[in-house]
């Protein structure tokens, strides 16, 4: 079993925030494969399901992001299971809006939600890094953060929020290659075509009028008449 953990802060006010990418990527999981109602356990929203055969639990720590690590550290207590257990979805400033990368491990690089989880828990748990990209200097990055994803950006965030959810069978079973696979068929689908060239259009400006069908003329005579 697998818990898998949406960073972001609760309340209606923030629902939209770049910060709450990662509640938005397991309300969108919830909805498309069925999961139970959202329940408050552990400090946080917890829901339950699978995903093909493999059992999930979907947390959304309720304790604001700079604490989010004591509502996972709960939770991993109650149910029995280890950091290696853990898969975290989180916004990534350094990732261009529309990237998604995967890793396990590694620093928190200055997010508070994943410092919050280092301090509790430990390094040893897998990440879902969905980009938002970066407002351009240090200073802006709160601001830039608690703040609405603009209208402008709803279609690669559509796509990104799809995919994560269509990879999530191969999420849980730690096949990152096909969890990326599948986040890619969304966020850059392949070229549709074979590669040949279509066909030329029938009425192309060129074409002879119809009258030209009941010509029986040979090309030498029509060659000739052109210059009379």
């Amino acid at each position: 079993m697998k818990l898998i953990v949406g960073l972001g802060n609760p309340g209606a006010k923030y629902a939209r925030h770049r910060h709450n990418i990662g509640f938005m990527a397991l309300d969108r999981m919830a909805a498309d494969h069925g999961f139970g109602p959202w329940k408050s356990k552990h400090q946080g929203a917890l829901s339950e399901g699978r995903f093909g055969s493999d059992r999930a639990i979907l947390l959304k720590p309720e304790t604001f992001m700079n604490n989010s690590g004591q509502s996972v550290q709960a939770a991993l207590r109650f149910y029995k299971l280890d950091p290696e257990d853990v898969i975290v979805l989180h916004d990534e400033i350094d990732l261009a809006p529309g990237k998604v990368k995967h890793k396990v491990g590694g620093g928190h690089a200055g997010h508070n939600g994943l410092r919050s989880l280092h301090a509790h828990i430990g390094p040893d748990y897998a990440r879902v890094r969905l980009g938002v990209g970066h407002p351009g200097r240090k200073e802006l990055v709160p601001a830039y953060v608690l703040h609405d994803f603009p209208k402008a950006d709803d279609g690669w965030l559509e796509d990104v929020l799809r995919g994560v959810s269509e990879g999530a069978e191969w999420l849980v079973r730690g096949d990152a290659a096909k969890f990326m696979n599948a986040v890619a068929l969304r966020t850059t689908p392949p070229r549709s075509g074979t590669g040949t060239k279509a066909p030329k259009p029938v009425a192309a400006a060129s074409a002879e009028p119809p009258e030209a069908e009941n010509d029986t003329r040979s090309p030498l005579q029509k060659l000739m008449e052109r210059f009379r």
